[in-house]
């Protein structure tokens, strides 16, 4: 195994570069759900519903350079963030890493298959609707509890 095959864990996330950052995206596409926050006690709650960017059977931004214009709430991960990210799934590598903790054993740096998160049901592939299909006051019937 080459000195930089397993970069995340010698590298901490503010001393990747660009291509090894972009490359711990697992492909999950949960980030890119639409979320709501509990104001009492600032509970975070998926739902199903997409970003009408993603490609929901792809799990990938359909203009992910130029997403911000698209959307502009639209998150920047930057290792600047870095504090924040505890609002990202506990499957994330940007949060495990982080975290100092292990990248899960499906995803694609480790298995070298970039569909190794669809196989282990890690993704929303098969299990999110776009929010262009979701009226904005029926978005409390899609919270889910399978992304953890």
């Amino acid at each position: 195994m080459g000195q930089n095959e397993r970069f995340w864990e010698q590298k901490a996330l503010a001393d990747m570069n660009h291509d090894e950052w972009e490359s711990l995206c697992d492909g999950c596409g949960k980030c890119c759900l639409h979320k709501m926050e509990d104001e009492d006690d600032g509970t975070v709650y998926y739902t199903d519903v997409a970003c009408k960017l993603l490609d929901i059977t792809q799990c990938h931004c359909n203009d992910y350079n130029n997403r911000k214009q698209h959307v502009p709430e639209c998150l920047k991960l930057t290792p600047e963030d870095v504090q924040a990210f505890d609002w990202l799934p506990h499957t994330c590598a940007y949060r495990l890493i982080k975290e100092s903790k292990p990248l899960p054993e499906w995803h694609h740096l480790l298995t070298g298959d970039k569909k190794s998160i669809h196989k282990a049901r890690q993704s929303i592939k098969g299990r999110a609707v776009s929010e262009q299909v979701v009226h904005p006051d029926e978005m409390e019937w899609h919270i889910i509890q399978w992304v953890e």
